[in-house]
């Protein structure tokens, strides 16, 4: 179901209208910034964002990272899943 594609810096799935994605970057060894998500508007208001999210955050907290939510819709995201702040980190410097 969720792809995680770390050559291209994305997870993403398939869906109705093309490819909904969340894209990341790399701070460094141990922090990736959740940059962006788009949702092809076919399938917009299906949860398929928050099933991104979902992805990250279980993702970074396997492999032991934290996370910077630059995306405005993975802020919102959090706010509704306060169990999930723990893996948030305020960035360092160098943005």
């Amino acid at each position: 179901m969720d792809v995680q594609n770390d050559n291209r810096h994305r997870f993403f799935l398939e869906v109705t209208g093309g490819t909904a994605e969340l894209v990341y970057r790399r701070i460094d060894d141990r922090t990736v910034e959740l940059l962006h998500t788009t949702v092809p508007h076919e399938s917009s208001g299906q949860g398929i964002a928050g099933k991104l999210a979902k992805a990250a955050f279980t993702w970074a907290r396997q492999n032991g990272l934290r996370l910077v939510p630059s995306c405005p819709f993975v802020q919102k995201w959090l706010e509704r899943h306060p169990e999930e702040q723990d893996l948030v980190s305020v960035p360092t410097s160098g943005r």
